[in-house]
């Protein structure tokens, strides 16, 4: 995420929280990995999941939330 005065962070949340509601944050990319994410298509392939998920991340969508 991409803080008020420009820093950024990673950040993870719990029990299903998100920082979206936080209006002092843009959120940059995200990725679920509560098993209802994955699965159905990976079963307890977390990893795979996630080795699947950079392939397919919407890089142009994180930059131009950086950007903003």
């Amino acid at each position: 995420m991409k803080n008020a005065d420009g820093s950024l962070a990673i950040v993870n949340t719990s029990n299903a929280d998100t920082p979206i509601t936080d209006k002092s944050i843009t959120p940059l990319l995200t990725v679920d990995v509560w098993e209802h994410a994955y699965y159905v298509d990976y079963r307890n392939a977390r990893p795979e999941y996630l080795k699947n998920f950079w392939q397919i991340a919407n890089w142009e969508f994180a930059a131009n939330n950086f950007a903003s």
